[in-house]
């Protein structure tokens, strides 16, 4: 297809795709989620407000935006994801000592491959209040392979059948840090791990705060459900634990879906900033051995309805 044919037909495939003087080029990647977006300083739109606010529409549009060949500091990176809302600290992952907030996700070859990033999960929903949404820059990558995969929520939960919404509205879940980090750790720090963040319960499907979409809220971090025991789904004792964990292995399930799907290709200086209120996300380990150095500035929610 030559330019001036790709010029007339991209403006109607894609409702969002601008072009002008100093705007931002909006380029979805697939019709369900996910946005490229051109033609923008995020080291700009850490200072600049009306900059900033667009970003957050179109974040609010699209729940995962990518930039690519961005100049900018840490400092920056802090402050842009400042502009969200404060930032939180990770019991696990390690901050830049001179910009707490800022957690290093490394991979080296002096480390060994890890299994918690490569499941489908919605960041830290083991807190009671799981965080707003993640800034993530790519540091180092490796040459082939270390992709992430993000999902739709929202559309996992519309395309549900109407039979299951009608069984999980109203059900609760818990979710579990000790059950997923704390796994590889020995049972004293285990325990102390579960002491320091408690379980916490969520609705099994939540308002987005700001769009009203409903969102299907189970992950990786997902233990079980905590409501399900009534008389209106269980025959018999026997029958719970089996009804329940299968609903909610079906559930989990939905974020493998590839139509709910966007996958990214991570380059030096590319940047992702993702709404965790309405996605999961999965960081593909294809790449042993070689190096991949991210940088995540995590953004403080609040309390699920």
């Amino acid at each position: 297809m030559n330019n001036a044919v790709q010029d007339r037909i991209e403006p109607e495939v894609f409702p969002s795709f601008r072009v002008g003087p100093g705007s931002i080029e909006v380029f979805p990647l697939t019709a369900t989620i996910g946005a490229e977006l051109r033609n923008v300083s995020l080291a700009r739109a850490s200072r600049d407000a009306g900059l900033f606010a667009e970003i957050k529409e179109l974040l609010l549009q699209h729940k995962v935006l990518f930039f690519r060949d961005q100049d900018i500091t840490r400092g920056e990176h802090v402050a842009l994801a400042e502009r969200f809302g404060p930032l939180e600290d990770h019991p696990v992952a390690g901050s830049d000592p001179e910009h707490p907030g800022l957690v290093r996700i490394y991979k080296d070859l002096d480390s060994a491959p890890e299994h918690y990033e490569n499941a489908f999960h919605c960041d830290a929903t083991w807190r009671q209040v799981p965080p707003m949404g993640s800034v993530l820059r790519c540091v180092e990558g490796p040459p082939v392979g270390g992709d992430t995969i993000w999902v739709n929520m929202a559309e996992a939960y519309r395309r549900l059948p109407d039979h299951v919404k009608a069984q999980i509205a109203g059900l609760h879940a818990r979710h579990s840090i000790e059950a997923s980090f704390g796994a590889a750790l020995p049972t004293a720090q285990r325990h102390a791990l579960h002491e320091r963040f408690p379980d916490a319960e969520h609705p099994v499907v939540l308002p987005h705060p700001e769009t009203g979409e409903e969102v299907l809220f189970v992950n990786a971090f997902t233990t079980h459900f905590t409501n399900f025991h009534t008389a209106e789904n269980v025959r018999f004792g026997f029958d719970y634990t089996p009804g329940a964990s299968e609903l909610l292995n079906y559930l989990i399930r939905q974020a493998a879906v590839p139509e709910y799907q966007v996958r990214w290709r991570w380059t030096k200086n590319s940047f992702a900033i993702w709404d965790n209120r309405c996605t999961q996300h999965y960081a593909v380990q294809d790449y042993w051995p070689a190096v991949r150095k991210m940088e995540r500035a995590g953004i403080v929610g609040s309390l699920p309805a």
